[in-house]
This record gives structure tokens, sequence and C-alpha cells, in this order.
């Protein structure tokens, strides 16, 4: 295990954060020590992530764990492997269900922690279980069963060295096509992705809107918005800290509470 310093103003997808320390695991035993005096927090590729300046215990799978196994009849992936370099091997080796990972950014930790998805697509669909450590610092495997995968979240909460997945053939181009089209009105901005859930029955982006705050812009350099293109993503432009956007999200569950009786729940993951 080693540390680096990572400026997340820079690192994150939302360009949102300041320089932090962080423990770059190299190995599970790595892992396992530090679990036995503090409580680590995983940051992954940062695509869904908004972090404090006063976050602590902040953790990095090294380049070690970016990798894709061939298994025979399943694939072993690395969690720090890019969603981009899945899809791609899954194209090229005519292999069905990854097409999703085409409009997904992040890594497949992170993917496989909040169950990414599209619409009725989800990675559940291709999961076989995970590599993590339960009792030991050997690496176990669990069934994808026992991961309780819904809609955008998991009780997934130990730190995923790898994701095992399931080998069909059947790439499917016109899927992909597809889901580019669902794709093509969401900001191509820094923002975090969607900020939050869609509630059953309803969706957030509307709610926001219905508040007016869609476009409307905060912080001091006036740089931190929802997109008026897609109203469920929180767009940074500028400097916007995180104190600003904690400010923002907080407004938008306060004022859809007061008018619909509606709690949003964030999708964005919070490292305080």
């Amino acid at each position: 295990m080693f540390q680096r310093s990572i400026d997340f103003s820079i690192y994150s997808s939302a360009k949102i954060g300041t320089l932090h320390t962080i423990n770059i695991i190299e190995t599970p035993q790595d892992y396992f020590q530090l679990l036995q005096h503090s409580i680590p927090q995983i940051i992954g590729k940062a695509n869904n992530l908004l972090i404090s300046p006063l976050a602590k215990n902040l953790i990095l799978l090294n380049k070690n764990f970016d990798y894709i196994k061939d298994c025979g009849d399943s694939l072993e992936v690395g969690a720090l492997t890019p969603s981009g370099k899945l899809f791609s091997y899954a194209k090229k080796h005519n292999l069905r269900g990854f097409e999703i990972l085409g409009e997904l950014p992040g890594s497949i930790g992170g993917i496989i922690k909040m169950n990414a998805g599209l619409k009725e697509y989800e990675i559940k669909s291709i999961l076989l279980g995970i590599l993590s450590i339960k009792h030991s610092h050997s690496l176990e495997f669990t069934a994808v069963e026992d991961l309780h995968l819904s809609y955008r979240n998991s009780e997934i909460n130990t730190l995923i060295f790898a994701g095992i997945f399931k080998k069909e053939k059947g790439f499917d181009l016109n899927l992909v096509k597809t889901l580019k089209t669902m794709r093509s009105n969401q900001p191509k901005e820094p923002s975090f992705g969607s900020c939050f859930k869609n509630p059953p029955n309803n969706y957030a982006g509307f709610l926001i809107e219905s508040i007016g705050l869609k476009g409307k812009k905060f912080g001091k350099s006036k740089s931190l918005y929802f997109s008026p293109k897609h109203a469920n993503f929180l767009i940074n432009v500028g400097d916007s800290s995180f104190e600003e956007a904690i400010n923002l999200i907080n407004l938008a569950k306060e004022e859809v509470y007061k008018k619909h009786n509606i709690l949003l729940q964030e999708e964005v993951k919070i490292l305080q």
C-alpha cells in the first residue's frame, strides 16, 4: 500500500472537490489491514461522487485491478476496469448484456455497487457475483443473489475487487443504438450523472423543474445549476464548492417535499 494526492476538482466527474491524500490498495491484505483500525471510504473513478474537504480514510485500488480475465464460462473483471474497456471487449468477443456499458461511465466496481443502468437495463442482469473481503485477507466469492441489488442500490458495504460476469453470445448493435438514443438528451458538461433516483411512478427531473430550479444558477460564481437540458443533472461549469453543491441538493429536496410530499433520494454518493 502507498499514498498519493488527488485533486478532486480535476479527478471527479463533476469537477468538485479539493486535494486529498489517498491510500492506494495494492493487495487484499492492504485492505484487510485498514479494516482493523478504520472504516475506509472507496472513491473508484469518482464518476458519481461528491467528496467533502473533511473526508478521511479514502482508498483507491491500484492499476493491478484494471483487467479482464476469460475464465471459460465467465469473465472476471477487475473493479478498477473502465466501463468502456469492458464494453469494447464484449463487442469484440460478441458477448451479450454488456451493451449498456457504452452509456455508463465509471469503473466496474462502482457500477456494480450502485447497480447502474438505464431504464430496464441494469448491470445485475449479467452479474454472477463479486470477489471481496469477508472474514480474512483472502478474496471470497459472493453470489449476485446475496448482494441484494435493487434500483440504483445494493447492500454491498465492502470494497469490490472484481466482478464475475456471465458469458453469453449475441452482442446487440441495435440495442447499442437504442441506448445511445436514450442518452441523447443528457448534458455533456461536468456532472454526477443523475443527481437523484427517480421516485416510484415519477421522475426526479420533472419534480426539480416543477419547483423552478431547472437552469437556475447558484454559487458564488453562478456556475452550479440543474441542467436546462435534463433537470436531474447537477452541472458545474466553474469552481463550485462541496458546500454549494450540498446546499443546492438539499434545497431541491426541501422544495420538492414541500410541493409534492415526495422525499428525493440522492443517486450521487456523498462522502463526508
